[in-house]
């Protein structure tokens, strides 16, 4: 088989012609919500399209660059070959993964929240951690980041924070987070300098932006309006501009400040809480469920599907996968994408089993 079949090359390029034939119609730049979304997903084939070609024309070149060293015997030649083929292993992985990113909401940008769990000021101290990985993560990918919500820690950290990560497949990468997520290490807190255990749980669901059909009644709701602050308890404004929304038949509580106005906060908690009821109602009705918002999980001992021990020993663990970085600092840097390319392997290896057993 060849590449570009595996990388559906001839469909990627049809659908460029496609795009840029819509982009060329008459009114085709009145919509600036639909011809952003276009040009985007232009650009996004584009670059996918590029890449490909790039690795096929290094794998020539390094083919070229092995028949010279065999014809010539030349010896120096053998660590110049060595290093372009680890880079061209390292490009074609990570577009191959990417090939992997085809959920109903990969696409979209995702909304990411960590709340902290057992172990009190340390978990909080670990969700800003967390969050600062992420952060990390999204603006080495190119994402943007926006703070929506948070609430301080009582001496350090966040008891929890909310964050919109904009970028095309920000969900289908970030999906690989959610879960519980422990800390090892040292208490910087602890005088006696004793090693503890944190906990924080990592809760991530696309940013649906159109239209959803879910019916919310009045009556099923409570919105209450809080005033915005900065970290650190410094106020943003000292109007009560922030909202929250409580979901009285599913629990569900979705908050936001970051917008400008009350009535944009709203706005945007509204969207938040449709979206997470449109998730649950597709967990009822399909199998795929599990792929958008995963189970719900105590945070705590024997749930986390990460763990990031920084003593005895330096490691980062995931406990579905088995993937393993021994530099934790470089993971809490925002180096990710070994657990996330590992994570999408995984799911997408499981669903192919579980597939070919219910053919059986």
């Amino acid at each position: 088989m060849k590449w570009g079949t595996h990388f559906d090359l001839a469909n990627k390029k049809d659908r460029v012609e496609e795009l840029e034939k819509t982009m060329e119609e008459p009114g085709f730049w009145d919509d600036p919500e639909s011809s952003t979304a276009v040009v985007q997903e232009t650009k996004k084939l584009k670059t996918v399209i590029e890449r490909y070609e790039t690795l096929c024309s290094d794998r020539e070149d390094m083919l070229t660059l092995i028949e010279i060293g065999e014809e010539e015997n030349d010896a120096e030649l053998v660590e110049e070959i060595q290093s372009s083929l680890t880079a061209f292993e390292e490009q074609f992985e990570e577009l191959r993964i990417e090939t992997l990113l085809s959920g109903e909401y990969d696409k979209d940008s995702a909304i990411l929240t960590l709340h902290a769990g057992a172990g009190g000021t340390e978990s909080c101290d670990w969700a800003s951690m967390l969050c600062r990985m992420y952060q990390r993560w999204a603006e080495k990918k190119g994402f943007q980041v926006e703070m929506l919500d948070f609430l301080d820690g009582d001496e350090a950290g966040f008891k929890s924070v909310t964050l919109q990560i904009n970028g095309i497949n920000a969900y289908g990468y970030l999906k690989s987070e959610h879960g519980v997520h422990r800390l090892v290490r040292i208490s910087p807190f602890n005088a006696a300098g004793k090693r503890q255990t944190s906990f924080v749980s990592c809760d991530v669901m696309p940013d649906i932006e159109e239209d959803l059909d879910v019916e919310i009644a009045d009556d099923d709701i409570r919105i209450d309006t809080y005033r915005s602050s900065g970290a650190g308890g410094q106020h943003i404004n000292k109007t009560s501009s922030a909202i929250r929304i409580t979901h009285f038949p599913t629990g569900i509580v979705v908050q936001c400040q970051n917008e400008r106005s009350q009535h944009m906060n709203k706005d945007k908690a509204m969207q938040m809480l449709k979206a997470k009821l449109y998730m649950l109602k597709q967990q009822e009705q399909l199998d795929k469920a599990n792929g958008i918002r995963g189970e719900a999980k105590e945070i705590g001992w024997g749930s986390q599907i990460r763990s990031y021990v920084m003593q005895p020993y330096t490691m980062v663990k995931d406990h579905r996968t088995n993937a393993e970085v021994s530099n934790v600092q470089g993971v809490l840097d925002g180096n990710i994408d070994p657990f996330i390319n590992a994570y999408l392997a995984w799911i997408t290896n499981k669903w192919m089993l579980s597939y070919l057993q219910r053919c059986r």
